[in-house]
């Protein structure tokens, strides 16, 4: 009965052994990198490049475009009394877009209507354009990483067949296992292209919730000037 028990145990640790030989290695993040090729190097350089441009120009526009909420009825108040000075002084102090925007504009006062308009859209435009600065930069890389990636595949694909004519033996193995490595370059150009091309836009309706907000502002403070009131405040 000894003896014939001997081969059972033998038989279930050969069976452990296959099956542990059997199970799939699990991939990791740094190998499945690695085996992406040469591509991965400047996808990893825009990859970087976007977290930078998108975290520098989230707290630019943020900081800029803070704006108290009683900032217009202040300008409003200190311009009906008649406070120029007042009014652009507290305007300059806001150290925002905005502030920069109605200090240009109050210190137009007395001017007529149209060129006070005139200040108010040409200094809108130049600080919309601070706050969009290097912007641009994430729309070429939401269409640059995902073409980068697609080279690394298609030079990967043409690698894997080069090989099997060098080789004559089409297996799927061969196919299969080079495929794989070279769809890396593929999955993370189009994962570079989705975050810039999402903090592209994210940022973008920050800069139009901020335009919005001061062409009501602007039309605010021209419907101000425009008061019987404001006479004498124009004449000082």
């Amino acid at each position: 009965m000894l003896l014939l028990q001997v081969p059972a145990v033998d038989t279930t640790a050969a069976s452990l052994s296959a099956t542990a030989a059997a199970q799939p290695q699990s991939l990791q993040l740094f190998d499945l990198v690695a085996k992406g090729g040469w591509v991965m190097v400047p996808i990893a350089f825009l990859f970087f490049a976007t977290l930078y441009l998108i975290f520098e120009r989230y707290f630019v526009i943020r900081s800029q475009t803070k704006t108290d909420a009683n900032f217009i009825d202040n300008i409003r108040d200190m311009i009906a009394q008649g406070n120029i000075k007042s009014a652009e002084s507290f305007a300059k102090n806001q150290r925002t877009s905005m502030g920069r925007v109605f200090e240009k504009a109050i210190g137009r006062i007395g001017s007529p209507i149209r060129e006070i308009e005139s200040t108010v859209e040409t200094v809108g435009q130049i600080e919309l354009s601070r706050l969009e600065r290097n912007m641009g930069y994430l729309g070429i890389i939401a269409g640059i990483a995902p073409m980068m990636g697609f080279i690394g595949t298609i030079s990967g694909i043409i690698r894997i067949f080069y090989d099997i004519s060098l080789s004559d033996n089409i297996s799927v193995g061969i196919i299969a296992g080079g495929l794989y490595e070279k769809m890396i370059t593929s999955g993370a150009g189009l994962i570079v292209g989705v975050i810039a091309y999402t903090g592209y836009h994210l940022l973008n309706m920050m800069i139009e919730r901020f335009t919005l907000s001061l062409e009501v502002n602007a039309f605010e403070f021209i419907e101000v000037l425009q008061k019987p009131t404001t006479e004498p405040a124009r004449m000082r």
